[in-house]
């Protein structure tokens, strides 16, 4: 970067800068409420296709930059690449959703390891390539992963369940074992997550969607500490990276799980009141969020007032605008246009 570009704001927000406007991206902003992308997935053939395709997920990434503007790109993939890069097996089923082959004890996870990792997900980086090339340096470019526990919990069941019941009970009758599991996932992770900042990406979020499930003590050893572990993994390899965390369903362990992983940003999920957020969370943090995804949806009045709230409750804070989990498919694309004109003080 010269001396005469301007800095991502995202990034400046990261660095625990706070601004008047605070930046906007969105979890899932890339995806079927575009009737852009859905032509697109047409083009692919199938949601893994897409994800596989440098040029068409570049593509995709790209599009609600193009149409509303925002702050960041997030490179569109899927949680579910770092398990399927280990071995599982992995196919998306029509309306049904993702599934996995079940590992559920360790000779299976002793099956699993690095020989094909790097060549499986080597589509993911090169379309990183390509969006990088084709973003402005003032739009940050995002790659993520799922973390060690939600990926585990999905390996172990299968498909998403309400409670994860079979990954939990594992995890509290063989926590060496489980333990194990979460390792070989968390060493995925950081080196997916590593391999994305080096090819092009300026921040990477963890999605931990389903921490949620587990009790305060399973949450520090199977969500923390891993998470812990990956952030320094990673620092290790690139020391300015910039991380988000987003242990989603977290509830009181938020600003234990902000100040003891050592993300710079924490996402915050539609549950968590924004006042209660802004004094508990330690303040060299960043706060993401958090409004309600259905407020997108509805529009109006109904998304102004969310959105005034969460301004006000952050004022003073560094903050990411985004919602509280991913644009639902029933969005329309004109209440996105509304919201980020209203986030910017436009409308």
């Amino acid at each position: 970067m010269t001396g005469t570009e301007k800095q991502s704001v995202l990034i400046e927000s990261m660095g625990g800068r706070v601004s008047a406007c605070p930046p906007i991206w969105l979890m899932r902003q890339a995806g079927r409420y575009l009737p852009e992308y859905r032509a697109v997935r047409v083009r692919a053939g199938s949601f893994l296709d897409l994800c596989y395709d440098p040029e068409l997920a570049a593509e995709v990434t790209i599009q609600p930059i193009d149409r509303f503007d925002l702050d960041a790109a997030i490179i569109f993939s899927d949680i579910l690449v770092v398990p399927q890069a280990l071995g599982i097996g992995l196919r998306f089923e029509e309306g049904e959703g993702p599934r996995l082959d079940p590992v559920r004890d360790e000779r299976s996870v002793k099956a699993l390891g690095f020989h094909a990792f790097e060549t499986t997900l080597a589509p993911v980086y090169e379309a990183l390539g390509h969006v990088r090339r084709r973003l402005p340096r003032t739009k940050a470019l995002i790659g993520f992963a799922g973390a060690p526990w939600t990926l585990v919990a999905y390996a172990v069941e299968g498909q998403a369940t309400r409670e994860f019941q079979a990954a939990r009970l594992w995890a509290l009758r063989d926590p060496l074992g489980f333990g194990r599991f979460i390792d070989l996932i968390g060493d995925g992770v950081a080196r997916h997550l590593i391999a994305q900042l080096h090819a092009g990406a300026d921040v990477v979020q963890i999605f931990d969607s389903w921490a949620g499930v587990l009790s305060p003590e399973l949450f520090v050893r199977w969500v923390i500490e891993p998470t812990r572990r990956i952030v320094e993994t990673v620092r290790a390899a690139v020391p300015s990276a910039r991380i988000i965390g987003f242990p989603r369903g977290a509830g009181a362990m938020y600003p234990t799980y902000a100040a003891e992983t050592g993300v710079n940003a924490v996402g915050l999920d539609t549950t968590v009141m924004p006042e209660w957020a802004a004094t508990q969370i330690p303040p060299g943090v960043a706060l993401q969020g958090n409004l309600d995804p259905l407020a997108l949806v509805a529009g109006g009045e109904a998304m102004a007032r969310q959105v005034q709230r969460i301004r006000r409750a952050f004022r003073g804070r560094a903050h990411i605008f985004n919602l509280g989990h991913g644009i639902v498919p029933e969005t329309p694309p004109k209440n996105v246009a509304a919201l980020v004109a209203m986030v910017r003080g436009t409308e």
